[in-house]
Formats: C-alpha cells, structure tokens, sequence
C-alpha cells in the first residue's frame, strides 16, 4: 500500500474522460471469483467486484481518484486500489473501514509472517480451546471471571435478548476472549491486523444467531444479522468448534493476501504499480467540503430505506473491537427506522441530498455511477431530481439481474422481491437542467408496450426500472404511483406468469394477450 500520491495525465477541460461511451449492457457477476472479498469477512451488502472493477476501468484512468462515499466492506475503493486509482474509502461505520482497511492492509507483509502468525496462534491456542470445549459449567464460570471480556452493552430493541453477553453462550464468550488475548499477544505488524480480522469473521459463526444451513454441515450457515436483519436467537444454538471455526477464516485471509500479492505482482511487472488507498469516516455533508471539485470518478451503493440498519446491526463486531460509533453517526445514517425511528421523509431528503453531493465532489466532465434498486419510486425520483439540478446528465441505466445473490434473495419472496439493482450512470456537465413534472403517464400502456417487446420472459426487476425510467424521460415519474403488488397485477393482466423456477416473468401460451400483442 504506497503513501505516495500519484498525478493524472489527463488533459485539461476532461477531455479524455469526456470521450468516454457509456457502458450499455449488464455485466455477468463473478462474485465469489475473488478471494479478497469472499471468505475474509462478511458484510451486509457487497457488490460483485468485477462488476465494479469494469465500472472503474471504463470511467477512470490510473491515477485518478475513485470515491466511494458510502464505502461499505469497501470493493470499489479496493478494486480501484488494484487498478493503480488513488481508491477512496468513506463509511460512517467503524466495521466497513475495519475490513477495507483489513483487506487492503494484506498488500504489506509476507506470506511467511502470515503462516507464522497462524502457527503461534494453533500452539498456543488450540489445545486450550479444545479443553475448553470439555470444561463443566462450574470450570467455564471459574474461566469467564478472570478473562477480558467486552462491554455488556444494551442491544437493539428489536433483538431476542437484551445484552451484549446474552448473544453468545458461556463456552463461546470464554472461546472467543481467549482467541482474541493471543491475537492481541502478536509482534505488531501485518499478520497481527490479519489474525485480527480473522477473529473478527470468527464472531460471526461463534455465537447463538449462527443459523446452520439445512441439509448441508453444521458449519455452513450464516448469522440472521444478514438474513432477517436483526438479533434473532436461533432456536437451537449450534456451538462450531472455536479453533476449527478461526482456522478456516485465517486461511481465507492467507489465501486472500495470495491472491492481491499475484494482482500486485502482475501490475509491477507491466504497467507499474501505483495503487493508492485512502479511508475516511464522515458523513457525506462533510466529506464535500473535502473532495469539493476533486474527485475524478464516483461508484456508489447508498443504502436502500429500509431494513438494514447498519449501525445497529454491526454492534456484533463493534463492540469487542472498541470502536463504537459516535452519537453523531448514528443521527446520520441513510436509513429508515433504526433504534432512531429515522422518518422515511428524513431519508429522502438525506438522499437527495447526497447525490447534491457526490455531484459537488466531481470534477467537471466526469463520471458518477450509483447503484439503486427499490419499489418506492419516490426514491429514485430524489436520485435523478437532484442529479439534474446539480448539472449531472443521466447517460445510462442498467439493470443487473440473475446472478447466485440475487437468486437466493428472489426464493425468499419471489415476484414480490426486487432483488437486483438499477446501474445509474451521469456525467457531470455542470449544467443544472429544470425537471419538468407536468407529463401524462399510463403505467399499464407501458408495462405492456415494454412486455409486448419481449418475445418470452423478462425479469421482473428489469421490466420496473424501464418503466421508472420511461416515467421520468416523459417528464411524470412524478405521476408514477405504484405498489408493488398493483404492478404484479397489472403484468398478470396482460397475460403474463411469474416462473418461480427462474424467476421471471414468463408470457401465458393459452390465456389472454396483451393488449399490444
């Protein structure tokens, strides 16, 4: 990870970046093709890196600087790190800059420091975790009083208990504290912040919101943090051998660093390596008055409403590593609900004011790329209005659907799920456009416009965002009210079945046409 910063060559007025094609097609996702980002620490949303990675490519040049202003487990400030950008992290959450910064930082070091690390860990650790897992509840009680243990803090009203402590069994409490005072122990230095991040992703499994995938090892499983999005007890805990539980993450870290070290490797021996990395925690108001005028290229997943309280939802982690959020973020956050009751009228605002935002960070005659997806039209209406004002011309909507991800979301709830997510590119010219609002907008004529042009199926996520985006280029998305289950009703009426199979609409063969057949 270089300190030092690197020049852009790009010609005065953005020229170069002004001749840039947008890109027009979706991208397949590969999103468990790389190790940096699959298997070292889990997160509540993560974009497929290549996605981002080619987003990078096509809107940026090396050496520019690549924001992401809503950072999350950090794939573009990282990708764009690997691609020799000067790579931005921003998040108001301690957990997404602690495994951006944690994945970045295994460019430093050597795979034999790492090996080592994990070696004095497994001679130090492994006999006594597995004594551990022997001990009666008198010897655990005896253990648990004389251990360094976390805070007990008050958790979310919406969790099953109510205290910190309460989320993990005594064995599990006594496991973990052990694990994390023989990490502490390491020499200082890159293995030790690796270890760190692999005890971090041990949380995850070692503890009693560990739900085991059915019909699979008991290993296999996830946390319902990520699942229903809230503290739920599962209702029988499965206890996962500690050691064996770190051991595994640890060497997905190893392997992790493998992979970025080849990257790294391959870039010195061609074009040269120059990647930068940068890391902020401020909210995004603040952020603008840093990067004001000079940001070259923003990809960005802001949150979507609803949900997933973030800062709520990663007390898990925060708490043992002592980096709680401040008072301050949590009345920040781009979210509906929350311990805050956040007002969906707050977000809203917050969104659009963001995107204000992101479009005062950009050069002009760049790029910004923001990644959406929800049936309140209400919020894309607040992305492309402020957009506009801003002077960002929007100059291209993709929408990406199908990938494994968004497969499983889509078995949840089906054709009542929008589970994949509209690519929304502008380009900054610096020329506020006035929206217009006053358009006529028939929902069901252009549901079955759009229907009528496909021959046999079409995603149902796809077939939304075109009819958002018919609304606003109609100057009506102001008109466009609809829930999601008028719209499903208005496809079934044009003589069209959701395919639960493959999740997607699929054309009726016997019953009624649509009207524009």
């Amino acid at each position: 990870m270089q300190a030092r910063r690197t020049v852009s060559t790009i010609e005065p007025g953005g020229s170069v970046h002004a001749a840039i094609q947008p890109l027009e097609k979706p991208i397949a996702a590969e999103r468990q093709a790389a190790r940096r980002h699959y298997g070292v620490h889990p997160y509540f949303t993560r974009r497929p890196f290549n996605v981002v990675r080619r987003y990078i490519l096509q809107y940026s040049k090396e050496g520019d600087r690549v924001l992401d202003p809503f950072g999350g487990s950090g794939v573009t400030a990282i990708e764009a790190f690997l691609e020799n950008r000067i790579g931005i992290q921003n998040d108001i959450n301690p957990l997404a800059n602690f495994i951006a910064r944690g994945i970045v930082g295994l460019a430093e070091g050597t795979i034999e420091e790492y090996r080592d690390s994990l070696g004095a860990l497994r001679n130090q650790c492994r006999e006594k975790l597995n004594d551990i897992q022997r001990m009666d509840d008198t010897a655990l009680a005896t253990v648990r009083r004389i251990l360094l243990l976390p805070p007990n803090v008050r958790l979310p009203s919406n969790a099953d208990v109510e205290r910190y402590h309460d989320l993990f069994s005594t064995r599990q409490l006594v496991s973990l504290a052990v694990l994390r005072q023989a990490v502490d122990n390491l020499p200082t230095g890159p293995s030790k912040q690796a270890m760190l991040i692999a005890w971090s992703a041990t949380l995850t499994k070692l503890n009693k919101t560990f739900l085991s995938a059915e019909g699979r090892s008991e290993s296999r499983g996830g946390s319902s943090i990520f699942s229903i999005y809230r503290y739920k007890i599962a209702r029988r805990p499965i206890e996962l051998p500690p050691w064996e539980t770190f051991e595994e993450r640890a060497k997905n870290v190893i392997a992790a660093k493998l992979e970025i070290d080849k990257t790294i490797e391959i870039k010195k021996r061609t074009e040269g390596w120059r990647g930068v990395f940068e890391e902020h925690a401020e909210d995004i108001a603040e952020l603008k008055d840093r990067f004001r005028g000079q940001i070259d290229y923003i990809f960005t997943d802001p949150p979507y409403g609803g949900h997933i309280s973030y800062l709520d939802l990663s007390t898990l982690w925060n708490v043992w590593l002592n980096q709680n959020p401040t008072k301050k973020a949590r009345e920040m956050e781009l979210i509906v609900g929350g311990e805050l009751k956040h007002s969906e009228g707050r977000y809203i605002e917050r969104l659009s004011d963001s995107i204000r935002d992101c479009v005062t960070m950009l050069k002009q005659g760049r790029w910004m790329s923001v990644v959406f997806q929800h049936w309140k039209v209400a919020y894309f209406d607040a992305i492309l209005t402020s957009a506009s004002h801003c002077g960002a011309e929007l100059r291209a909507a993709i929408s990406q659907v199908g990938d494994p991800i968004w497969s499983m979301h889509k078995k949840k709830r089906n054709e009542s799920v929008l589970a994949g997510e509209l690519i929304l590119t502008f380009y900054k010219t610096g020329e506020p456009c006035r929206v217009h609002r006053n358009g006529d907008f028939d929902v069901s004529q252009s549901i079955g416009e759009i229907l009528a042009s496909n021959r046999t199926h079409i995603f149902g996520e796809s077939l939304f965002n075109r009819v958002v985006l018919e609304a606003w280029n109609k100057s009506a998305i102001g008109a466009l009210d609809i829930s999601k289950t008028d719209f499903i009703e208005i496809v079934k009426k044009h003589g069209w079945h959701y395919d639960e199979k493959n999740h997607y609409w699929v054309r009726d063969t016997k019953s009624q046409q649509s009207l524009f057949n």
